[in-house]
């Protein structure tokens, strides 16, 4: 039997099993795969809750009590946990919301809060991003008013030292109301009838509404301002808490409180009270009373000026014309001009330092605020949560890091084995039989055959070829 002479490695001495010689070669079995375990990362299963909640919870009012209140100036936010009995949720105000909060929360106040409940994925928390806050028991403005009046008190603006006296027939009212009411005809029709010639200075302002506490600001400071000016008088109608509250502006009272001119505040009815009524040096229950109280009666002051103006008119002509001759011999003389010229020198000399100490003083007032900010920065860019987050963030770019390393390591081994099975295939013995060739071995399975020599007619062989195998008995041999 012909047999070319290649010698296949690892084919050496071992005897084909018998499954080799009739069926396919074995080859090692794969280890069974475990069902991949589905999974989902913290942000996957955030990203979930955060959708069922938020959308959930887009507008619910939620009763409680605040605790651990903190408000932030620098953001304006505040932050508190609202609380019962059996739980509390956190609570955020934002600052576009706080502005409209009329009342100081403090701790321990029940309030009713409107909002949304938002996750918090930094944290895995969540917390009531709060929209409106009311206080329970008493409506906002009523707590505002409550609020704001024990708060001014406590400074001494209600205190009844600071009120100046009325001026016991003014020349010059200032007016500040609005100009179409009610309110300024009856108060010109009362002034007219008590003293005709009376000026009026009506400065014209909303006094209700929003911006007309801002109006009425700048209508007394306007009217401070003007020189013979002897009383303001703030003046409106009667109505509601919320009509009335621009009379219960901060700004509005500490207006009144800095204004150089007497004020009276004559806001609302009898019954109606507001901050500017305590702030004021006085209160009328009216707009017209307030009329009746600036202006006596015309005829009891005239006849009164009348007898006090007889006794004067003689004594003062006596003594003006003693003290204008003293004065004239005095300050004829050139020491008192000398004097003069030293005092306005020393006046104008006053004035440069003033100037100079103003923008001084705005200068370091400048320094100290970038100061202030810079270290602002500073202390923000090293604050313990950005710190963490962070390390986080680095943690986080690392892992994906580690992850795509792994990725492109294990891609490079899957193709270096593909290779080395690739070269092994190419050199399995099996691979070869698929071309047409066979293995002879003797009768005993023993021993492979290399050399025709080996067999003598007659002698049975085992063949093996690519897809099975035979036994055959040799009946003739060639030595070509």
């Amino acid at each position: 039997m012909r047999q070319k002479g290649f010698d296949f490695e690892g084919a050496g001495s071992r005897p084909p099993a018998a499954g080799d010689l009739h069926g396919k070669a074995a080859a090692p079995r794969p280890p069974t795969k475990a069902p991949r375990r589905q999974h989902l990362t913290v942000r996957e299963l955030t990203d979930r809750l955060q959708g069922v909640v938020e959308t959930e919870f887009v507008d619910v009012w939620v009763e409680g009590e605040i605790s651990n209140l903190r408000h932030v100036p620098s953001s304006g936010h505040y932050y508190f946990t609202l609380k019962d009995d059996a739980a509390q949720i956190r609570a955020v105000v934002f600052r576009n919301d706080a502005r409209y909060i009329r009342f100081e929360p403090k701790d321990g106040m029940k309030v009713l809060a409107r909002g949304a409940v938002r996750v918090y994925p930094p944290r895995g928390e969540y917390q009531l991003v709060v929209q409106v806050l009311d206080p329970l028991g008493k409506g906002s403005l009523q707590q505002a008013f409550e609020d704001l009046k024990e708060r001014l008190e406590k400074e001494g603006l209600f205190a009844a030292g600071r009120k100046r006296p009325l001026p016991m027939l003014p020349r010059r009212i200032g007016l500040v109301t609005s100009p179409t009411g009610a309110v300024v005809r009856d108060i010109l029709r009362v002034l007219k009838a008590r003293y005709a010639n009376l000026e009026v200075a009506i400065y014209p302002c909303r006094v209700q509404g929003p911006g007309a506490a801002a109006e009425i600001v700048a209508g007394i400071r306007a009217l401070s301002t003007v020189s013979g000016l002897d009383v303001v008088v703030l003046a409106r109608g009667g109505g509601s808490l919320e009509d009335l509250w621009p009379f219960n502006e901060e700004a509005v009272a500490r207006a009144i409180a800095a204004s150089r001119i007497p004020t009276i505040s004559a806001v609302g009815h009898e019954t109606d009270y507001t901050i500017a009524d305590f702030v004021a040096d006085l209160r009328a229950p009216t707009p017209s009373a307030a009329a009746e109280r600036v202006v006596k009666a015309k005829v009891d002051l005239a006849a009164r000026i009348d007898g006090l103006e007889r006794h004067l008119h003689g004594a003062l002509r006596l003594r003006l014309a003693r003290t204008r001759a003293r004065v004239e011999a005095v300050t004829s003389h050139r020491v008192f001009a000398a004097e003069r010229g030293r005092l306005r020198n020393g006046a104008q000399r006053i004035d440069d330092l003033t100037h100079r100490a103003e923008r001084a003083l705005r200068q370091g007032l400048l320094r100290a605020k970038d100061a202030l900010h810079r270290r602002h920065d500073r202390l923000e860019a090293f604050r313990f949560e950005r710190q963490v987050k962070e390390r986080r963030d680095r943690v986080s770019r690392a892992a994906l890091r580690l992850a795509s390393l792994a990725e492109s390591r294990l891609a490079r081994d899957r193709g270096d084995l593909a290779r080395h099975a690739g070269r092994l295939e190419a050199l399995s013995p099996l691979g070869v039989l698929a071309r047409g060739y066979a293995l002879v071995w003797d009768a005993t399975g023993a021993r492979l055959l290399r050399s025709a020599g080996a067999v003598q007619a007659g002698d049975t062989v085992a063949v093996r070829l690519h897809d099975g195998g035979f036994r055959a008995t040799v009946t003739g041999r060639t030595d070509e």
